[in-house]
């Protein structure tokens, strides 16, 4: 054969190898790309930060939705009628035990203390003459210079004197108190709400409010457990005091502590649940009756929890899992259950082991089966609770 058809002919074949190459990539274009990407994964593994688990106790609680309220929450009224001369205090401010609050005109009651006192003189002086009669008539009735009729009177007089004395004494302690109730004191510790009795006002016994007064320190949170939570607490009651937690919502963390003191004798039937109530320190009054808060229960420790960082956890129509570093270098991927919170941790229930290594970056970056490079393992921390 020709030399020249020889070369010819390979030509073609070549042309029809090129050409046939260029149809399977032009119609599978995932192909050329899938090629490319091995190339490089080959040729260059990511660099991912790797996190060892950490293994501890943890403690166990159980979070509520919760309302604040006053241990001791009293409308200040009056209790004699008068004039109000003054508030001593101004509105919201807080008082102490026994601190004067408003004052009701005095004059008139202290004419009444004056008129009872000078009332117990005089019967006192009629009372001391009396007595003075009834003894000189001893020594004449016993010469016989004096009837017994008449002896017997001047003993009754005595008698008579001695219960008017004593009826002057009651009226003295009477105008005595009716003085007193024109101050009006804080009878705790607490915060005055608004007044309602401006200086002027007429004020009538039993008659418009004066003001309320609320205790705040300590101050109860009352929440609802389920029937469920309530067979936990009763174990965590039985094994000691439950500590009490409360966050108010735009709180980071919990910064009131307190303990559960009460639980009812009786479960809803209509929600399942039960009235519960926790005692709770407020000494910055920063917590005011009604508010809403959360309250966590401390109610045990749970031994020997993995615990992984949060910003590790990745999340799909599945539901969560994280990365993992396999023995090959390549990608793991571990479908996981979640436990509780521990600062920048989370529990992990179910999932992992002690040993495996979690990657804690590049997430977006990185998929089942790709290489990577660990950087140095580092061990994640959380703040001791």
């Amino acid at each position: 054969m020709p030399i020249g058809k020889v070369r010819f002919g390979a030509v073609l074949a070549v042309a029809a190898a090129a050409a046939g190459t260029y149809g399977v990539l032009r119609y599978q274009p995932g192909l050329v790309r899938a090629t490319a990407a091995t190339g490089q994964q080959q040729q260059q593994a990511m660099p991912v930060p790797v996190t060892n688990v950490v293994k501890r106790t943890i403690p166990v609680y159980l979070e509520y939705a919760a309302r604040t309220e006053a241990i001791r929450n009293v409308v200040l009224q009056a209790r004699v009628t008068g004039y109000m001369a003054q508030q001593t205090r101004p509105d919201g401010s807080d008082v102490k035990e026994g601190e004067l609050i408003y004052q009701i005109d005095q004059r008139d009651y202290q004419v009444a203390l004056d008129s009872a006192k000078a009332q117990v003189d005089r019967d006192t002086a009629s009372l001391a003459y009396q007595r003075a009669n009834l003894n000189r008539g001893n020594d004449l009735a016993r010469n016989g210079y004096l009837a017994r009729d008449s002896f017997e009177q001047r003993q009754s007089s005595v008698q008579q004197g001695e219960a008017t004395l004593a009826m002057s004494r009651a009226a003295v302690r009477t105008a005595e108190l009716n003085l007193g109730y024109t101050e009006i004191r804080a009878p705790f510790n607490g915060r005055l709400g608004r007044n309602q009795a401006p200086v002027g006002t007429l004020i009538s016994a039993a008659g418009t409010p004066l003001n309320t007064l609320v205790q705040l320190s300590p101050i109860y949170v009352t929440f609802n457990p389920s029937e469920g939570d309530l067979v936990e607490i009763q174990k965590a009651r039985a094994a000691g005091k439950i500590e009490a937690l409360v966050r108010v919502p735009n709180e980071a963390e919990a910064r009131h502590r307190g303990e559960l003191t009460f639980v009812d004798n009786a479960v809803d039937r209509s929600t399942g649940t039960i009235i519960a109530r926790a005692t709770i320190e407020n000494a910055d009054f920063s917590l005011l009756p009604g508010q809403y808060v959360n309250i966590r229960l401390h109610i045990g420790e749970r031994p020997d929890t993995l615990l992984v960082p949060q910003v590790a956890i990745g999340s799909n129509q599945l539901g969560k899992f994280v990365y993992v570093v396999e023995e090959d270098g390549k990608v793991g991927v571990r479908p996981v259950q979640l436990g509780a919170i521990e600062g920048p941790l989370v529990a992990v229930t179910r999932g992992i082991r002690e040993t495996d290594r979690i990657i804690s970056g590049n997430l977006q970056k990185i998929f089942p089966g790709m290489p990577v490079a660990p950087m140095p393992a580092q061990t994640a921390t959380a703040p001791a609770s």
